[in-house]
């Protein structure tokens, strides 16, 4: 299974989830087989308000879920669409969030727990927190 959190800054398994997915500015690859973790770069921060088109930096990645405070309806429905379910994830680091998803423990997000407020102030004021 390979994971994807949205992270303002690289930190590895240290890295806390962000506000919201589109404007993270970095995404984190965790593939829970192999360990293996990468970073990716969300090329698309300079885009209007409602165009935002993170998948376009993880294009070639695919993944199983992704672990967010707060993500848009549509990147939502496309997301799910290509197989990727969405979690809220909790306000700690991504090895927490990982251990909570491998329990069952985190929410499984749905188009009517999406953002629907401006969110290009650096995040999400969502409580991410259990």
């Amino acid at each position: 299974m390979k994971v994807c959190v949205p992270v303002s800054e690289n930190k590895g398994m240290a890295s806390v989830p962000y506000g919201h997915f589109g404007s993270a500015p970095e995404f984190v690859i965790c593939d829970l087989e192999s360990k293996e973790v990468k970073s990716i770069n969300n090329g698309d921060l300079g885009h209007e308000h409602g165009k935002c088109q993170p998948l376009k930096a993880l294009k070639g990645h695919e993944v199983d879920a992704i672990i967010v405070g707060g993500i848009g309806a549509g990147a939502i429905v496309r997301l799910n669409e290509m197989g990727t379910k969405v979690y809220r994830g909790i306000n700690d680091t991504i090895e927490s969030n990982l251990g909570l998803l491998k329990e069952g423990k985190l929410q499984e997000l749905t188009v009517n727990d999406a953002c629907s407020h401006n969110h290009h102030d650096g995040g999400c004021s969502h409580n991410i927190n259990l």
